[in-house]
């Protein structure tokens, strides 16, 4: 569920001036005075997203090598699993980073419970572009609050069961308030233009995520987070919300390895969620 093109038109007009760009978190250099790379920050695993930017000129790849969802109805159970979940992060200025994400496989078994009956589907899943603009520490190095815009519009490539069926956009608000090394507070505010349950024609949807993230060490880091949704689609309205526990850890400088566990706190929510996954920067 994703929305705004109008996002773009606020980010055009984003002062570049309005940076913190004199921070040493951000214009940090070695002894050949050449910018130190920034340290590793991820959108895996967990609900919010991050306000850190990629250093530009670098191109971090985000994986998501698994993932299991579970969705039981009064009438029939859906199992969804994908693999290959692709986000591709490029830094085009201090500030600023281009976006591509796309699920290469997913496999969506629905039973219905009264009758027995199994229907299955599978392939490929959506495109989705975006533009992450950094309004302050585009490293998140710093004490104190961190904030980017980040607009984006999911292209319907997808297998029909797998892909939402249609065009859908949206901007999220990440913003984060580091009080010290170990202990960070996230928000993820988000507004959609989402699609139909019937796959054509959009709806609002609107809500938030929030979280703490605490480094257990220099390369351990737990986040127990919630989410809020609110969605408004013309058959059925209603208000999702799910609470998440992730854990990752970087057995190297530019790598990280994650694992997440969600549970939807209501009917209108997916039951259980797991995923695990990968993060390299080069």
């Amino acid at each position: 569920m994703r929305a705004w093109i109008i996002a773009a038109v606020a980010l055009a007009a984003t002062p570049a001036a309005a940076q913190d760009t004199g921070t040493p978190d951000e214009v940090a250099q070695d002894s050949t005075h050449h910018p130190t790379l920034r340290d590793l920050c991820s959108d895996r695993p967990g609900l919010n997203t991050p306000a850190c930017t990629v250093d530009p000129g670098r191109l971090q790849v985000e994986v998501g090598l698994g993932d299991w969802t579970l969705d039981r109805q009064a009438d029939q159970r859906t199992d969804t699993i994908t693999s290959g979940d692709v986000l591709l992060r490029y830094g085009v200025t201090p500030t600023t980073e281009l976006r591509l994400g796309w699920t290469a496989f997913g496999h969506v078994r629905t039973r219905d419970i009264p009758t027995g009956s199994i229907d299955t589907a599978q392939g490929v899943g959506d495109v989705t572009l975006g533009v992450k603009q950094n309004l302050r520490h585009p490293a998140e190095g710093k004490t104190g609050l961190a904030i980017a815009a980040l607009p984006f519009v999911t292209l319907p490539t997808g297998h029909a069961e797998v892909g939402a069926g249609d065009w859908s956009a949206g901007l999220i608000v990440p913003t984060s308030y580091k009080i010290n090394d170990t202990v960070s507070l996230e928000l993820s505010p988000e507004v959609d233009a989402a699609v139909n349950e019937r796959g054509q024609g959009h709806h609002l949807a609107y809500g938030t995520a929030m979280g703490v993230q605490v480094h257990l060490s220099k390369t351990v880091r737990l986040t127990p987070e919630l989410q809020f949704l609110r969605d408004q689609d013309p058959e059925h309205h209603a208000t999702m919300s799910r609470a998440a526990l992730s854990f990752d850890v970087q057995p190297a400088k530019m790598l990280q390895l994650d694992v997440q566990a969600v549970a939807g706190l209501n009917r209108d929510t997916p039951d259980v969620e797991l995923a695990f996954g990968v993060t390299r920067k080069f």
